[in-house]
């Protein structure tokens, strides 16, 4: 069956990239932006994504639906879907393709894929490797019954790589890579944020440069464009986190990274929008700001 309408949950920073790349890929895209916000919206409306009015209107028109949310939302999305398929009956389930693809545990994407699986849904586990698309630099790894399936929009402009194995391979694979990098700005910025409270961020920065400039430079590059993401992070952290301790690892390290996104989140520059960013602000303004907001005593303790 060919391709020809694609919905997205919810068109917002990651979302609107996607549609938009599959729009411009001769795909039509539509969305439901019931709950979301009026910046989710104008993100949706700039990229040509049609707006329909209800859930059932969205299952009833898309051949593959795509669940890209903040974590937390992913198995409640799930279920609202699945419930929307019940309400359109007459086995739409089994024309559904529904994709999810969150950063979340193995343990969360196999419950998503039991939630549509018991409406006839067919499913694809994703994980997102990248920023939003702008080019074959954002990777969309795919495992699962449906996986191949989902490939098919490789022909509509998105970058896919096919994992071996069942559903939750690809959701373990985001685990592991956001670990790292996700990881290492949390670590970064937190420690980054204790040198300048202890009067030592130009001595450290100096050390950085000469014995780990890779890091450093990474660290400059990186940091600066995190805190507006801080509050979609918690929830990966917290996945990240539940995943490892599934496999018998501690998931102390992931849960302290979280609490370091929720704190950032809680701050001036964590309210800000990703287009509404001070652009001008690199890693050392980056830094004053959060040790400027634990002084003021503003968010939590990191």
């Amino acid at each position: 069956m060919a391709i020809a309408t694609v919905g997205i949950l919810s068109p917002g920073d990651m979302g609107h990239t996607i549609g938009k790349v599959l729009r411009e890929g001769g795909l039509r895209v539509v969305t439901c932006l019931e709950g979301r916000s009026a910046r989710t919206g104008a993100l949706a409306a700039g990229a040509g994504i049609e707006p329909l009015p209800t859930l059932e209107a969205l299952v009833a028109e898309a051949d593959f639906l795509l669940s890209v949310l903040v974590p937390a939302e992913a198995l409640g999305v799930a279920q609202r879907v699945a419930g929307a398929i019940r309400r359109e009956g007459s086995g739409r389930g089994a024309d559904l393709l529904y994709a999810d693809c969150n950063a979340i545990a193995p343990r969360t994407a196999l419950a998503v894929a039991e939630t549509v699986g018991a409406v006839g849904a067919r499913f694809a586990d994703v994980g997102i490797i990248g920023p939003p698309p702008r080019g074959p630099a954002t990777r969309f790894y795919a495992s699962g019954p449906g996986a191949a399936e989902f490939a098919r929009l490789g022909d509509h402009g998105l970058h896919v790589r096919l994992l071996d194995g069942p559903a939750g391979q690809a959701s373990g694979f985001k685990m592991c890579y956001g670990a790292l990098t996700k990881g290492l700005q949390a670590l970064g910025t937190e420690l980054l944020v204790a040198a300048r409270l202890l009067g030592l961020e130009e001595a450290l920065a100096a050390e950085q440069r000469e014995s780990v400039p890779i890091l450093r430079e990474h660290l400059e590059r990186a940091v600066p464009t995190m805190p507006p993401k801080a509050y979609r992070w918690v929830g990966e952290m917290e996945e990240i986190a539940t995943c490892f301790a599934d496999l018998g690892l501690t998931p102390q390290l992931f849960l302290g990274a979280a609490d370091l996104y929720r704190f950032v989140a809680d701050t001036p520059i964590g309210r800000e929008s990703p287009e509404g960013r001070d652009r001008g602000r690199g890693l050392d303004g980056i830094v004053a700001e959060l040790a400027g907001a634990l002084e003021a005593g503003a968010g939590a303790k990191a």
